[in-house]
């Protein structure tokens, strides 16, 4: 009997789907860059990937969403939480994966999984755009470039300039006052890419540092973010070919599982993490040094190093 599974991540800024068969193969995804939980974004994310499939709707037997649009999603039996999916995701695209950094629009997480994509512990930022895509779109307005190019910008800069606010609001107006004062666009890409990646340490060191690493959401596909983090992590930073699209694919995979092979999963739903360790579960926006929104409990029988004081 043929069957195909479907996984969609409604994020703040992209909706991503993923079609898998019986397998897990991945037979076709979809992309789709849009406003604000676009319910737009989300129909052609989905029938694209159901043409790149040659798929009607009617020959998926399950569907499983995630996102912070997942109970937007229609035709949806269950949703689990981006947390679950991604690792989930990136176990079965990179193997032996301990570590998942996830940047994406509008939040970040530092996700510790299990050689089986379970989740063991996790720390999220989702209250603040300090480190996130957003944070990278206010950098490219300030000073004139493409987020394409902000890259190239970055990796050519050999000036560390101090960067005190994370704050995308105020970000901004620091940067424009180093223009001011004659710094280099590069030197200031350059300089805002190390400290994002010193915010992303301060997650990870509520989960403690892990290797293998493996980064995903669209800050991925940016070589200067990946290069920096290398360097404040002190280890090798894996990026899979389509970074964006993990959380779906995991979301795809659970949807296969609860059918054919996990019957545990019947029962699950969007509640399949401890209440003390959903994402946004604890908001605190008083201090960027903070660094995390949301910590789950400590690894159960892991080693963890600690990178930086509680």
């Amino acid at each position: 009997m043929t069957a195909f599974y479907m996984g969609v991540d409604l994020g703040s800024t992209t909706a991503k789907t993923v079609i898998v068969d019986r397998h897990g193969s991945i037979l076709a995804s979809d992309v789709v860059q849009m406003g604000a939980v676009s319910r737009a974004g989300l129909s052609r994310s989905m029938a694209g990937a159901l043409t790149a499939a040659c798929l009607d709707e009617s020959a998926i037997t399950a569907t499983i969403a995630t996102g912070y649009g997942r109970r937007m999603v229609p035709g949806v039996g269950r949703t689990f939480t981006e947390i679950t999916c991604h690792a989930r995701g990136v176990a079965a695209l990179c193997p032996g994966t301990r570590l998942v950094v996830d940047i994406g629009g509008q939040d970040s997480k530092a996700i510790v999984i299990d050689d089986e994509g379970l989740v063991e512990n996790f720390s999220m930022n989702d209250r603040c755009a300090s480190g996130t895509g957003r944070f990278f779109e206010v950098l490219a307005r300030a000073i004139e470039c493409e987020i394409a190019e902000l890259a190239d910008l970055a990796l050519a800069g050999d000036k560390d300039l101090e960067v005190s606010s994370m704050c995308a609001t105020f970000a901004e107006t620091e940067i424009i006052s180093l223009l001011a004062r004659g710094e280099r666009r590069e030197d200031i890409a350059a300089s805002v890419h190390r400290a994002v990646s010193a915010r992303t340490l301060g997650l990870v060191s509520h989960v403690g540092k892990h290797t293998p690493v493996v980064m995903t959401g669209g800050v991925a596909r940016n070589a200067a973010a990946v290069h920096f983090l290398e360097v404040t992590l002190g280890a090798p930073v894996t990026v899979p070919a389509t970074p964006q699209i993990t959380g779906a694919y995991g979301a795809a995979l659970i949807a296969r599982d609860s059918v054919e092979s996990s019957p545990q999963l019947q029962n699950s739903t969007d509640d399949d993490l401890p209440t003390a360790r959903r994402p946004g579960s604890t908001p605190d926006c008083t201090t960027c040094g903070s660094a995390h929104d949301a910590v789950a409990g400590a690894p159960n029988g892991r080693t963890t190093i600690p990178l930086l004081p509680r």
